[in-house]
């Protein structure tokens, strides 16, 4: 088989029989075909489209680029959750230790920052000492140990989908749906869970921009999740601010932290219980998902949550000190308090200039090679439908680098839009699909 051939075939849209995928991956993999050739076959795709068939194909080359795991001798149900991605969403680190401690076995596997939005791998890397490079062995000791495990594609799980993963962020491949989920299922199916709940992002912070794009996503993830005889749940939620009151990473362990203690109980709160409720109902711990809120909501009250968040960061070799005591972690050489110039009501966010400012502050990679800085990031004190006087707190930024917050200052002044009169808040639960 020829590449550019094949590139020319997609750019042409026409479909790619499986064999013509298992050779691209394949090739990509072993490097054979070069970045530059796959990442045009990306854009090709981005532009083009997959059939049902060719994400099939696509998704189960990718999972077979790697071991499947097999949990079968851990008796009790698996279960994941995944989301598409946004500003300020840090879910995974809440509703695994939460499922986790209501005896729901979490095996997840997560990925690192795609554009604006942040990754769950940075998040929890940004606890010193945190491992998310565990080997299978080591991944299988702590799930049996504790009940959750939160680690990254490993050379076992998905390798394929890790090279093309980094690809996609600097190649502005990342809003195709067929290679979502492709991305999201052959993580997923390589845990070996029985049951997966979804998180599908809309609005101007996510990828999918309308409620028509993410009902789309969904639907192709529950068709490729069903066909390997998985039971999903999905939910479209809001992503038209940030969710929380943090961006960044280590700023969004410290709001997690704040959660699973019960002492914030804000929209994120609310996601985050609902996720945690369908995620206890897959596996069988409740009969609906009402129920299950309500169980969650329990962990969270009860301490078993946040001991249970305890337990799996120090398995996975992260220093518990600093979640116990937060204010010891290290700060940000600067700190700006950014005011309103404007008086009224927060009318709109553009959440995507948002994630792009926090990026700037130093919380994201522009390049596969950038270094994050673990303490740089956002903390928002104003949202929709929130009245603002003349002067007052907004946010506050911080990083190491005064540049750096002139020019985020600027990008978060311009993505708020003001209103003369309150507007109605969004619905932060679109649609429940399943």
């Amino acid at each position: 088989m020829n590449t550019v051939e094949l590139i020319r075939k997609k750019r042409d849209k026409l479909p790619l029989t499986e064999k013509e995928i298992k050779f691209l991956i394949g090739g990509f993999t072993s490097g054979k075909i070069p970045d530059y050739q796959f990442s045009a076959l990306l854009m090709a795709i981005l532009l083009n489209g997959m059939g049902n068939k060719e994400t099939a194909a696509l998704t189960e080359t990718m999972l077979n680029s790697g071991k499947v795991v097999n949990f079968s001798s851990i008796k009790g149900l698996k279960v994941d959750k995944h989301s598409t991605g946004g500003v300020g969403d840090k879910t995974s680190l809440i509703i695994a230790p939460i499922a986790a401690s209501a005896g729901v076995y979490v095996p997840m596997i997560s990925g690192r920052g795609l554009g604006h939005t942040g990754g769950t791998l940075d998040k929890l890397e940004s606890i010193p000492g945190f491992k998310t490079d565990l080997t299978l062995s080591e991944y299988k000791k702590v799930m049996c140990k504790c009940g959750a495990v939160l680690i990254g594609q490993t050379k076992e799980i998905a390798p394929a989908d890790k090279l093309i993963y980094s690809l996609r962020d600097v190649t502005a491949t990342v809003e195709s749906t067929p290679l979502i989920t492709a991305s999201i299922m052959s993580k997923k199916l390589a845990e070996g869970i029985d049951g997966l709940v979804l998180d599908i992002k809309t609005g101007s912070g996510a990828f999918m921009k309308t409620i028509k794009d993410a009902s789309e996503l969904s639907r192709s993830l529950i068709n490729t999740a069903k066909s390997f005889n998985k039971k999903v749940i999905a939910f479209i939620t809001d992503m038209n601010q940030p969710l929380g009151n943090y961006i960044g990473n280590w700023l969004e362990v410290y709001e997690s932290i704040k959660i699973l203690k019960g002492e914030s109980k804000n929209d994120l709160y609310n996601v985050c219980l609902k996720l945690a409720g369908a995620m206890l109902l897959l596996g069988k711990k409740t009969q609906t998902i009402s129920s299950g809120e309500k169980l969650a909501k329990q962990q969270i009250e009860n301490g078993e949550a946040f001991k249970k968040f305890l337990e799996i960061i120090e398995l996975q070799g992260g220093k518990i000190n600093y979640i116990n005591s937060p204010y010891k972690y290290p700060k940000s050489k600067y700190a700006k308090k950014v005011r309103s110039i404007k008086k009224g009501f927060i009318g709109e966010m553009d959440t995507y200039k948002i994630g792009m400012a926090s990026l700037e502050l130093g919380a994201g990679r522009k390049t596969i090679d950038d270094v994050i800085d673990y303490k740089a990031g956002i903390i928002l004190n104003k949202k929709i439908g929130d009245s603002v006087e003349h002067g007052e707190l907004l946010c506050e930024l911080r990083a190491d680098s005064r540049a750096k917050i002139k020019v985020a200052e600027k990008m978060i002044l311009d993505a708020m839009h003001f209103s003369k009169t309150k507007p109605s808040k969004h619905k932060l639960i679109k649609k429940i699909i399943v």
